[in-house]
């Protein structure tokens, strides 16, 4: 019997050394076309005179343009460009996951921040020590996410939710430094998206050789990644140590992703999407599949990924733009649709196909309800107490109610009249938040989701901080009206692209942290494109902050929580029927689609509109409707009511929290909320990380 023939296409007849010359080749071409542009006047021409002309003032005025901007420019994206190709490559093969990469575990987040601190701590360190100690941080980072999402092997959903929630907790600490000393770290917000801008080859010379070292041992430990990838046991058999393995591996990838952030900054994305370029050339090639073929391939894919967005940015912009605006924007959009395309590519399996539900309360009694819901309005006044009390001046009750009374002086007036509008705005924004995370976890059945890994508030976050950056005297309905439209759009590109013959909630919840990664570059693109050098406004509206509110700017949250509020208690039995499965609802006469559009659009108009009031605010929506479970069970009857006003309890104590700790510096209530949050969305994954409930 003769076995077909494998089709000879163009990549199989040239073969690997074939692949290998046409890399080069194309890297060499697209290195050449870097050098030609920035910001003064020479060109392509000037550039290919110097081995032929003779040393005139122009040949002279283009070999210091080379050597002092062109080349350290050119030089740093190889280097990062290796560096992260090569660790995205070891990371996604260590977890047998596609969707591994010094982004998604957090690696660059947590060496972001450990830069950052440095910097806003006064310590000015050389090269080596700034990389020494970006690298503790993204160990750290890398450790935790891989310990969550048990090495990533559990399934992508739990990878990608615990590298996103790691992430956001750091990048809120990385902010509030930026905020609190915003002197000591100026321009360290735009270098946080990674920029190639270098004044010398200093940087690169001191992590170029750690690169290559780095890259040397992975390629040498390739054979062993080959056999790794057959599976534990069959490695142990082979006479693989598997544990000693897999933690030279995480010290090499983190100990790139750390040089490339020394380098450049996070650049993201990288290590994502050149793996994934290798990896489809390999269908076509298998031989592309062993690990000293894979590696040196993820560098040059990398290369060019970098090259070829530092291109398009200076292409589009001008020289002085590429300057301006980080090359990391560029690939963090073209990262983004990478990551939603593996999305809608990826089935996922195991245990977090169906999330484990948070172990529900048993049944109460109506009189226990009741006193439940009694006690949290308690709370809630009490938050409301404080935070009218509480602040840069510390107010006794008795001001308050010559206040309410029309008695106090104008000191306490001027104070007490500021503080009711951000009372008020942290309270209805907390109810909102937290009423969207519940109908949200429903439709989606997915407990672990929420309006901002859904991309739904970064959307809200790009329209609203496009409107101050361009429009500064625009009013709240304006305000209202393009948050609105932000998160509707990055809503109905979420659940557009989810949808697949149904909704999957694991392709959903990818898909909306692909959405929020591009909403996300385009807000710093907006931020550093009109103001590289005063980020602070922008800053704190990314970071949740009832500062400088009035009562006007409450009335969109007010009317979207008059209006959804009772749609959502009429939509009690289909959001307990949702939660089931997909044919359940359909059975019992629930229109399915519709139902879920209209529960999602509500949702989305309560986010835009708390974004509109307070700004972007995170884990509200996630920790309130599980701890209402924890609290009531799971019907939404009673879910509902104690979500918000937990929700509204805990915006209140953030905000007073950050108005009061370092009076009379404060701490935006996003900030707080991401402290409070990421914690207790770490141990609701950390609990649920082997399937158990």
């Amino acid at each position: 019997m003769l076995t077909p023939a494998v089709p000879a296409t163009p990549l199989r007849r040239a073969g690997t050394a074939g692949v290998f010359v046409l890399a080069l080749a194309v890297t060499v071409l697209v290195s050449a076309v870097h050098l030609t542009q920035g910001t003064s006047s020479v060109g392509a021409l000037d550039l290919l005179r110097l081995p032929f002309g003779g040393q005139d003032a122009r040949a002279e005025e283009a070999i210091r343009v080379v050597l002092a901007s062109r080349l350290p420019r050119l030089l740093a994206g190889i280097a990062v460009g290796v560096a992260l190709g090569v660790a995205g490559a070891l990371l996604q093969s260590l977890a047998r996951n596609p969707l591994a990469s010094p982004d998604t575990l957090a690696v660059n987040a947590g060496a972001y921040l450990a830069v950052v601190a440095a910097a806003a701590f006064g310590l000015s360190l050389p090269v080596l020590p700034a990389g020494g100690l970006a690298f503790l941080g993204g160990l750290a980072a890398a450790g935790l996410v891989m310990a969550l999402s048990a090495g990533g092997r559990s399934g992508t959903t739990r990878l990608i939710l615990a590298g996103s929630a790691t992430a956001l907790a750091l990048g809120g600490l990385t902010i509030l430094l930026l905020i609190l000393q915003e002197q000591r770290t100026v321009g360290l917000f735009a270098w946080g998206s990674g920029t190639l801008v270098q004044s010398d080859l200093h940087a690169v010379g001191q992590m170029g050789p750690v690169i290559l070292i780095a890259v040397a041992c992975a390629v040498a430990l390739g054979p062993r990644l080959d056999i790794l990838g057959l599976g534990d046991d069959t490695a142990t058999v082979l006479g693989v140590g598997v544990r000693r393995l897999r933690l030279t591996i995480t010290v090499l990838a983190v100990l790139l992703s750390a040089a490339a952030v020394t380098v450049a900054g996070p650049i993201g994305f990288v290590g994502l999407c050149a793996p994934v370029i290798v990896r489809l050339l390999a269908r076509r090639l298998p031989e592309l599949h062993r690990h000293r073929i894979l590696l040196p391939l993820a560098a040059f894919s990398g290369v060019l990924v970098i090259l070829v967005a530092d291109i398009a940015l200076r292409a589009v912009l001008g020289g002085q733009g590429g300057i301006d605006v980080p090359t990391g924007v560029v690939t963090t959009l073209f990262g983004a649709v990478v990551l939603v395309w593996l999305a809608r590519r990826h089935r996922d399996a195991g245990p977090t196909r169906q999330p484990p539900a948070v172990r529900a309360a048993a049944r109460r009694s109506r009189a226990a309800v009741a006193g439940l819901i009694g006690g949290c309005t308690a709370l809630l006044l009490g938050a409301a107490l404080a935070g009218m009390l509480l602040g840069d001046t510390w107010l006794l009750t008795g001001d308050l109610v010559n206040w309410v009374q029309g008695k106090t002086g104008r000191a306490l007036t001027f104070v007490l009249d500021q503080r009711y509008p951000r009372v008020l705005a942290a309270i209805l924004a907390g109810a909102a938040l937290a009423l969207a995370g519940t109908a949200i976890q429903a439709v989606s059945r997915n407990p672990l989701a929420e309006p901002g890994i859904l991309g739904v508030t970064q959307g809200a976050g790009v329209g609203a901080v496009a409107l101050l950056t361009f429009v500064p005297l625009a009013g709240i309905w304006p305000m209202s009206a393009v948050a609105g439209g932000g998160a509707l759009l990055a809503f109905a590109v979420v659940y557009g692209l989810s949808w697949r013959g149904g909704l999957n909630s694991d392709r959903l919840v990818l898909i909306g942290v692909g959405v929020a990664a591009g909403c996300g570059a385009l807000t710093t693109f907006i931020i550093v494109s009109s103001d590289p050098w005063n980020t602070a406004k922008a800053l704190t509206w990314l970071s949740g902050s009832t500062y400088g509110r009035t009562p006007a700017q409450l009335i969109p949250v007010a009317i979207a929580l008059v209006l959804f509020t009772p749609l959502l208690v009429a939509a009690r039995r289909e959001l307990d029927l949702l939660t089931l499965d997909e044919d359940t609802p359909r059975i019992l006469g629930v229109p399915l689609e519709r139902a879920r559009l209209v529960l999602l659009g509500g949702a989305v108009l309560l986010t835009s509109t708390a974004v509109s009031a307070v700004g972007v605010i995170g884990f509200v929506g996630l920790v309130a409707p599980h701890a209402a479970r924890v609290l009531v069970g799971g019907r939404h009857a009673l879910v509902l009511p104690v979500a918000a006003l937990l929700g509204a309890i805990l915006v209140s104590l953030a905000d007073t929290l950050g108005r009061t700790v370092i009076a009379p510096a404060q701490i935006p209530a996003g900030l707080v909320t991401a402290m409070i949050g990421t914690p207790y969305f770490i141990w609701l994954l950390w609990r649920s990380r082997v399937g158990k409930d």
